[in-house]
């Protein structure tokens, strides 16, 4: 898993990744935290997660952040970008977050990928 080579073997998430096969990891070292991608039709998002505590956060971000995103790669060699992107959701808590995908998903009749 790249995050834990990038931010530490044991970096928690709050929840099992495995649960969530379409969240794919794009950490890097330079970035504050973890990130993930996923799309949802043909919008990007980029998943940010901080650290459990607020105090070892760089930014005064909540923990979980969606952010949207632009692939300027193509399907096969995705080249993910949220640098431009609005944030679209913020929680402290990834139930909130996996709650806020499940509408999200309904909302725009596609399913995550």
């Amino acid at each position: 898993m790249l995050y834990k080579n990038e931010f530490g073997a044991d970096f928690d998430l709050g929840f099992n990744l495995s649960d969530y096969p379409y969240l794919k990891d794009k950490s890097w070292h330079n970035d504050v935290s973890p990130s993930f991608y996923f799309s949802i039709g043909s919008q990007y998002y980029v998943l940010w997660i901080d650290h459990a505590a607020p105090t070892e956060r760089e930014d005064s971000n909540s923990r979980y952040l969606i952010q949207e995103a632009t692939n300027e790669g193509n399907e096969t060699h995705p080249e993910i970008y949220s640098s431009d992107g609005d944030i679209i959701f913020e929680s402290e808590l990834f139930e909130d977050i996996s709650t806020f995908l499940e509408s999200l998903t309904c909302q725009q009749g596609h399913t995550v990928s």
